[in-house]
């Protein structure tokens, strides 16, 4: 087996699943019962809260414990346009978002009667600041803005727009930081919101992260009782929560050497691409190396995604939030990638884990994918 698909999940980290599991027998409790096991769990869970702000250099307060991205990314934007909304109903957001960002943004609009400005992305698949600086106006209150694209890998220069933002207007700025995590260093401080996801760096599915400045208002998403400083109710889930921290430490600690193999990676299947008539990239040059999309040209998504399958090679087509959609990918389309190439397009997401033998296995079978086809065709 090849899994190349670590965009979509990673596998549960052993040292994490170990800590995971003692915690699960041992502190079963809830963490707001005032007994002495539910108090002993709840000071578990904000020593964790208070070694993630410090390994992301934040206040611990500035720290919300989530079910996961998805729900950090409509916790901060639901939130915030919610609280604020007497300031001014104008959105701010890119045309590549997650769906978890963009569909949220949608709601605001036509639900909830917000007016949404999706901004375009370039032929790299970011927005230009200047496009950003354009957009603001003085009834703007939220810009929500991604740091590292999850389809074809384009950076976003948050940092830049965090200033534009804070510089040219009253609103606030967010990020989906999650595919970002444990990959490159985030400028937090910089920000006023972002969100993450545990399974995207070797840890548990169903926990996340939101950082929110303190000082920021939220309505709650869920309401229900008094957890979170009220900003998400319902019972906490202690066990992910307490093996957060562990997760996103291994993950920091690791990230110059993990980075350091993937790009090597990156670079061999760039290269072998680049050689195959009818493949064409369309990831930028200067994209995370952890993220290939390419195009073949000859062949759908589908058919190459099944063909591969059948060897046991795993990769996908798009977003996997977005998998089950036959339209093309709203994130290409936006790059100005026409709608056959769109519909021709795989995703390669590469880890620590994966080899250079792996690789070429890969190029491979996808030449042999390739030849058959032509054969048959």
């Amino acid at each position: 087996m090849i899994y190349f698909d670590y965009a979509s999940t990673t596998p549960l980290s052993k040292e994490v699943l170990k800590t995971y599991t003692y915690i699960l027998e041992h502190y079963y409790a809830n963490s707001d019962s005032m007994h002495d096991i539910g108090l002993k769990v709840n000071e578990l869970m904000e020593q964790s809260r208070e070694q993630i702000g410090s390994l992301l250099q934040v206040s611990s307060e500035d720290i919300i414990f989530t079910s996961g991205a998805s729900e950090s990314n409509n916790t901060f934007i639901k939130g915030v346009a919610f609280a604020y909304q007497h300031k001014g109903k104008h959105l701010i957001t890119s045309a590549a978002e997650h769906s978890s960002v963009y569909e949220c943004m949608k709601e605001l609009e036509h639900v909830f009667g917000f007016e949404v400005t999706y901004l375009k992305v370039n032929e790299k698949g970011i927005v230009e600041p200047e496009e950003l600086r354009k957009a603001l106006r003085s009834d703007t209150i939220l810009v929500s803005i991604m740091a590292l694209n999850n389809e074809v890998g384009s950076v976003f220069p948050i940092e830049e727009y965090a200033s534009i933002v804070h510089e040219n207007s009253r609103a606030f700025f967010h990020s989906d930081c999650t595919q970002i995590l444990g990959k490159m260093p985030i400028p937090l401080k910089k920000l006023d919101g972002a969100s993450f996801s545990a399974h995207k760096i070797f840890g548990c599915k169903g926990s996340g992260l939101l950082y929110r400045r303190s000082s920021i208002q939220l309505v709650p998403l869920i309401n229900g009782g008094q957890q979170e400083r009220g900003a998400r109710g319902g019972t906490s889930n202690a066990p992910c929560n307490i093996v957060l921290a562990k997760t996103l430490r291994l993950a920091m600690e690791e990230m110059n050497e993990h980075t350091a193999h993937v790009t090597r990676l990156n670079h061999i299947l760039r290269k072998e691409l680049a050689e195959i008539d009818e493949i064409v990239i369309n990831s930028p040059s200067d994209a995370s190396p952890y993220i290939l999309n390419f195009s073949c040209m000859c062949m759908t998504s589908e058919i190459l995604l099944n063909a591969f399958n059948e060897h046991q090679i795993y990769v996908s087509a798009r977003s996997t939030c977005s998998s089950k959609t036959r339209k093309p990918s709203r994130v290409l389309t936006s790059m100005g990638i026409d709608e056959r190439r769109a519909n021709r397009a795989i995703r390669v997401s590469l880890s620590h884990l994966n080899s250079e033998d792996e690789i070429k296995t890969f190029i491979k079978v996808l030449k042999e994918i390739m030849n058959e086809y032509r054969i048959k065709s």
